[in-house]
């Protein structure tokens, strides 16, 4: 089940409000697990033992961490195996078969196992939980109904943002419900549902067109490329805005996931804006635990590449994701080592990082290194295209509208005019018709339209 669905929005969603608010306060954590185990079953029910032993084992080791001063360590380093275990078996154990039976001519038989939904961003809730405890950053969760809530909440279980449970330890507890909340919940689900459907859904297509096109050029491998740098932006952040409202609703405060990426000015810059809550999760558990950049240049170089590599890991088994990885490690360590590159005009460096993270989804969305270097050499023309097809021609004067509309929606002009819009009499008086006719255009997309699951529910 996704939220941009017909049976979520109009059927698990209103039977789940319902149950939860008419549940008294100390049932609402049962309420929300049994939904949320439901949820995540519904497109995999034989997986749900999974989610059930996770949640089971980091419990207790959580508990043992608390309790246990002489073994702690012990206790820690079993989460930690048991999660990246999981994670490996799972997600990369074929990615690895594969790669040795390349190498040295074996055929050694792959496991073919399902990729769990979600498995990337609730392996490492719980491995911030236990790391957290082990530090003494927060108490061990008592409670194995609050603590299954929270590693199985719905409203970001298969896409994020990473909630750490630091973020929400003291709402699990206790949170304050709200119309106020409800209202703003239901404000950022509705744009998040539009960035999704109207924006990311059609841009989809676009992409798919620019893939089966029957005349490339380089205009059309640019067309395509600028598409889906767009494409996964709403999608992602669409995704984002809705778990945020979501929590809001039933009480929560998600972090952040985005903030205008597009409009950075630096790699680094695009990294505070880009995924924040994935940022920020491999900065605290992997590279300052390593010794961040107070250590020797060579090891800090060293840092730098392996927690780069690990970032292009987590979001795919295939080496274009390492490669991905690694191009942004390339690209902060010259930033490090140029600092003159800040003193460039800003329109420069604001070029030179669009122009890069274009360049990286490319890599990002090839399904083979071999189409990786097609993809690249059609864009710098060579690979023998012609600059300008009127197939082309064509399908930019289609989609014209949509990707000035997806610019625009990649900055705060939107929102901003929105919100000066909403300041007025006029606007607070039509806001209420607006929300309502964004949900019932939204609808009309999903009625009519095709199955188009979340870039990152593979991850």
């Amino acid at each position: 089940m996704i939220f941009s669905s017909i049976p979520f929005l109009y059927y698990f969603l209103p039977a789940v409000l319902a149950v939860y608010f008419l549940t008294p306060r100390r049932g609402k954590n049962a309420v929300l697990l049994l939904a949320s185990l439901a949820f995540y079953g519904w497109g995999e029910p034989k997986l749900l033992l999974l989610m059930v032993f996770t949640i089971a084992v980091f419990y207790l080791c959580g508990l043992a961490i608390g309790r246990s001063e002489a073994h702690k360590k012990a206790w820690l380093l079993l989460s930690v195996a048991v999660g990246v275990g999981l994670l490996g078996l799972f997600k990369y154990a074929d990615f690895f078969l594969t790669s040795v039976n390349a190498v040295t001519g074996l055929r050694l038989p792959l496991l073919k196992l399902a990729l769990p939904v979600g498995i990337s961003f609730y392996t490492f809730q719980c491995l911030s939980y236990t790391v957290d405890v082990y530090r003494g950053t927060v108490p061990p969760q008592k409670n194995l109904i609050a603590f299954g809530a929270y590693v199985a909440l719905f409203p970001q279980l298969i896409a994020g943002p990473i909630v750490r449970y630091s973020d929400v330890a003291k709402e699990l507890d206790g949170r304050i419900h709200s119309w106020e909340n409800v209202g703003l919940g239901l404000r950022r689900f509705v744009i998040g549902l539009g960035k999704k459907v109207i924006l990311a859904d059609n841009l989809a297509m676009l992409v798919k067109l620019c893939r089966d096109s029957g005349s490339p050029s380089v205009a059309f491998a640019w067309l395509y490329a600028i598409a889906f740098t767009l494409n996964i932006y709403f999608d992602f952040s669409g995704y984002s805005d809705m778990a945020i409202g979501l929590g809001r609703i039933f009480g929560f405060h998600f972090p952040e996931n985005f903030d205008y990426p597009y409009l950075s000015k630096s790699v680094t810059e695009f990294w505070r804006r880009w995924h924040k809550s994935l940022g920020s999760w491999f900065r605290d558990y992997v590279y300052i635990p390593m010794g961040g950049n107070r250590v020797s240049k060579a090891k800090w170089v060293r840092n730098i590449l392996i927690v780069w590599m690990l970032t292009g890991l987590w979001h795919g088994a295939a080496w274009n994701f390492v490669l991905w990885g690694l191009m942004f490690a390339a690209l902060l360590l010259m930033e490090k080592a140029l600092p003159g590159l800040q003193k460039l005009p800003s329109a420069v460096r604001h070029g030179y990082v669009l122009l890069a993270v274009i360049l990286s989804f490319v890599l990002f969305n090839a399904e083979s290194l071999p189409q990786a270097g097609s993809d690249f050499a059609a864009l710098f023309g060579c690979a023998g295209l012609p600059l300008f097809t009127k197939e082309t021609g064509y399908y930019l004067r289609s989609y014209a509208p949509l990707l000035v509309l997806s610019c625009l929606g990649a900055t705060p002009l939107v929102k901003t005019a929105a919100q000066k819009l909403g300041a007025t009499r006029a606007g607070s008086l039509l806001e209420p018709v607006f929300w309502l006719g964004l949900l019932l255009i939204c609808t009309a997309y999903l009625v009519d339209g095709s199955f188009s699951p979340f870039l990152y529910f593979r991850f």
